[in-house]
């Protein structure tokens, strides 16, 4: 049987591309600012708009994304402060946000077992109002991780050129965690809110291993995020295993032949080493006989000074001292 004509497989299959680009794509900009974990934490606080979801009987990934918008303006928030109990304050945010999610989930006795297709990704119980969001939420962040490029790479490169530079430190910084968020929720159905992160970091530590430049790697990371999570899903339906666990080993697999493969490259790229000869010396050649006297202050000849001797130009030529006659300099 033709696995691309069950609806259900080309629900998961869209859904699964448009994770595997949004992903890396914020990822991108999430390793520059070597904050890898962000994804991990994010996914966290989305668990606890998805616990709210049910116990409201609400739509859990609209629900997810406004919760996870307003923890990850929290945690930059907390981040920019600067202060050591931020650290401390995220880290009860995640787990604050994990356990809240469970907790309401139990409440409402939906237990972990509905909570476990968004923990773990569930591509083949996408629906099509699903998809209709998440394909909205891509686009929104593919339009702004590519039609801002610039600005952000230079605010997640050095803030403090950024801020020479006349940019919106501050108003970039949210819109990345921002972005994050929503691509958080936009994968939750592809890999689960607990291994999103993989998704989001691991194409673009292949993509940097492979290539130089931030827009080659950005580019590649993410074809290479589109190749795992197409890859995961037909795997998935072949191998009878959950796609989303299958997406994130195959990025793990790529990333570790990107190591030897990517040192080769950077070996190829290095400059080759030229090996230098020590030219021979110059022949001792004295001058051509001519009108005997002396050179010295007041001889009529232009007198240079040429480190610890004097050079005087006679017809053209520069005559140096040497011991009972002068050589041609």
């Amino acid at each position: 049987m033709d696995i691309l004509s069950l609806v259900f497989i080309q629900r998961a299959l869209i859904a699964a591309v448009l994770a595997g680009i949004t992903s890396p794509a914020i990822g991108s900009y999430i390793v520059q600012r070597r904050l890898s974990l962000l994804g991990d934490g994010l996914g966290h606080v989305a668990i606890a708009g998805v616990g709210l979801a049910l116990a409201t009987g609400t739509a859990p990934l609209p629900m997810a994304v406004i919760v996870a918008i307003l923890g990850a303006v929290v945690i930059e928030l907390l981040r920019e402060s600067g202060k050591a109990s931020a650290d401390v304050a995220m880290a009860i945010l995640f787990y604050g946000g994990l356990a809240t999610g469970v907790l309401l989930a139990g409440l409402v006795g939906q237990g972990t077992g509905n909570l476990g297709n968004y923990l773990f990704g569930s591509l083949l119980t996408v629906s099509p109002g699903d998809l209709w969001l998440i394909l909205g939420l891509a686009i929104l962040v593919l339009a702004a991780a590519i039609g801002l490029m610039p600005q952000l790479f230079a605010v997640c490169t050095d803030e403090a050129f950024a801020k020479v530079l006349g940019l919106r430190v501050r108003a970039y910084n949210l819109l990345i965690v921002i972005l994050a968020a929503i691509t958080v929720t936009v994968s939750m159905r592809t890999v689960g809110l607990l291994m999103v992160s993989a998704l989001m970091v691991v194409p673009v530590a292949t993509a940097n291993n492979l290539l130089v430049g931030f827009r080659r790697s950005f580019a590649l990371a993410l074809g290479l995020g589109v190749v795992a999570a197409v890859g995961g899903v037909i795997g998935s339906y072949y191998l009878n295993a959950a796609p989303g666990s299958l997406i994130v080993v195959l990025t793990i697999i790529g990333f570790i032949i990107s190591v030897p493969l990517g040192n080769w490259l950077r070996s190829r790229r290095a400059a080759p080493v030229i090996e230098t000869v020590d030219p021979e010396p110059l022949p001792h050649e004295a001058t051509q006989p001519h009108q005997s006297h002396e050179h010295g202050p007041g001889c009529g000849h232009l007198a240079l000074t040429h480190g610890d001797h004097t050079d005087y130009v006679h017809d053209g030529h520069r005559h140096a001292p040497h011991g009972d006659h002068y050589d041609e300099h």
